[in-house]
């Protein structure tokens, strides 16, 4: 959506015709990639997981010494179908085999149970209890609640979850920009929201996804108080602010 500027010199939200928006949102259907990955997916076994981590870490060691498959096979004496299932967690390879696989590779055998031995993480936060700190918006009366924090992890991404409250104290901030993707989720009260050139007037309920790359934030505090979750990912190694 598009801005106009007010006589104080700052862009209000454009009025859209529900009609334009209904087509938009049409749009955004009809060009969205199928997703990948089911969010409801298990795996009925334990003894499953430990094929899948195995045939993971193998798969890893491998691309980590750039060799592909047909050469680990002939290091090894498997077949390619043999291996080819061992990567993808098909089959349960032998202790000879997971030998053999760890002489090729260089590692010991207890490297391949890594994954399945590691402890996953979960945060649970009572509410209210979320831990405050300061941001870049802090100085501008910006309160920033962390609600949860799981450092390294097996999926390469770090998650921030915040519970941000704009008051009357809150004043606007001209824009953040950092790595990852962010996504916000409104509670309470009404902002109007900059990303880039687009301003997107949010309402509880209303929720915005967006690439954290492009300038952002609130540009217009309409009616306070403000509450929103704002959700920050990152590939691990880099900051998110």
């Amino acid at each position: 959506m598009a801005g106009h500027k007010t006589n104080g010199g700052r862009a209000a939200a454009a009025t859209v015709p529900l009609k334009s928006l209904k087509g938009a949102i049409g749009d955004i259907h009809a060009i969205r990639p199928p997703l990948t990955q089911n969010p409801h997916a298990v795996r009925d076994t334990r003894e499953k997981v430990l094929e899948v981590a195995i045939g993971r870490e193998v798969r890893a060691f491998r691309k980590k010494l750039g060799i592909t498959v047909a050469d680990l096979a002939a290091a090894t004496s498997l077949s390619l179908g043999m291996l080819s299932k061992i990567e993808n967690g098909i089959t349960s390879p032998s202790l000879t085999t997971l030998q053999a696989l760890s002489h090729a590779l260089g590692v010991p055998v207890t490297a391949f149970f890594r994954r399945f031995e590691e402890e996953r993480s979960a945060v649970f936060v009572k509410s209210g209890e979320g831990l405050e700190i300061e941001r870049r918006g802090t100085r501008a009366g910006h309160q920033y609640n962390l609600l949860g924090h799981v450092g390294s992890n097996t999926s390469g991404v770090v998650v921030e979850p915040y519970l941000i409250t704009l008051s009357e104290h809150s004043d606007v901030f001209p824009t953040f920009q950092h790595e990852g993707m962010e996504f916000l989720y409104m509670l309470e009260g009404e902002v109007v929201y900059r990303h880039g050139s687009n301003l997107f007037r949010m309402l509880p309920g209303d929720s915005l996804f967006f690439d954290a790359d492009a300038p952002h934030g609130p540009e217009e505090l309409t009616k306070l108080p403000i509450r929103y979750l704002s959700i920050i990912s990152y590939p691990q190694g880099s900051s998110g602010d």
